[in-house]
């Protein structure tokens, strides 16, 4: 057990300092992240060596590594998490894994997925209630605008909704697509209303850091810097610096989710040591 409490708590530490890393400087250092694999694996190695007298533990926590990677880049290149999130993610591979069995372990690693999922959506429904409530002036203007771009979407989800719920005569099931269908744009338009409002700002290109996402595309001289997905490179600030030292630009920021982490690693660990992870799985 003293193992497992170890783990426990190394996860725990290197999470708070991530949370609060990036609450103060809205980024999480690749050396926090790196550092956390090689601790994890390291203690692993170690004690499978000295202690249990076989590798097995130590095998988990590689396993658990690189299911973490291919999930990691998935949820990356998928546009759903940034840079350092899905590094954060990656970086709990070698840790949650408990077990010496794969099949145990296999099962923690869903159950940890799930309730990362269900919290990180409960926080980003009370987040963005929360944004939207700080800025209601600008909310209700912006929401006007978006509703008016949408309107041919909503119409043609709402023809949608009423082709599902008259379908629903046949099957029940029907009338909740229906109206799943009817609220899925106004959702969307409010997301995007929050958005627009709350995480676009203007920033000095001097306060500019690696990673940020611009806006828009901004065209500098005859090159022209991506909004992508990446973020702006050494050599876009650089280059905006030289040509634009005392403009601003805009940057689109990402809310914090680092919260999501630590809350759902502890409530992970709590049905794990209950044994209600495994009996669910």
């Amino acid at each position: 057990m003293f193992e497992i409490i170890f783990l426990f708590v190394l996860g725990l530490a290197w999470i708070i300092f991530a949370t609060v890393q990036d609450v103060r400087t809205k980024e999480i250092a690749n050396w926090l992240n790196f550092s956390l694999i090689i601790f994890a694996l390291g203690f692993r190695f170690f004690y499978s060596l000295f202690f249990a007298g076989n590798f097995s533990f130590f095998y988990q926590g590689l396993i658990g590594f690189v299911i973490f990677i291919i999930l990691g880049n998935l949820l990356y290149y998928g546009r759903m998490f940034a840079g350092g999130d899905a590094k954060l993610l990656i970086a709990l591979g070698p840790v949650i894994p408990f077990s010496d069995a794969f099949s145990v372990n296999l099962g923690s690693l869903m159950v940890f997925l799930l309730v990362f999922l269900f919290t990180g959506a409960i926080y980003s429904i009370i987040v963005s209630i929360s944004l939207g409530i700080r800025n209601r002036k600008k909310f209700g203007k912006e929401f006007r605008k978006q509703f008016k771009m949408g309107k041919r979407i909503i119409i043609s989800f709402l023809i949608f909704s009423i082709i599902l719920i008259v379908l629903s005569y046949l099957d029940g099931l029907f009338l909740y697509l229906g109206i799943l269908t009817f609220i899925l744009p106004y959702l969307y338009i409010y997301a995007k209303s929050v958005d627009e409002i709350s995480m676009v700002r203007d920033v000095p290109v001097f306060s500019l850091r690696e990673g940020d996402w611009l806006y828009h595309d901004i065209h500098v001289g005859k090159k022209t810097i991506k909004a992508n997905w990446d973020g702006l490179s050494r050599g876009d600030i650089t280059l905006l610096r030289k040509k634009r030292e005392k403009g601003k630009v805009k940057i689109r920021e990402g809310v914090f989710f680092t919260p999501v982490f630590l809350i759902s690693y502890v409530v992970f660990f709590y049905l794990w040591n209950k044994g209600l992870g495994y009996s669910f799985w």
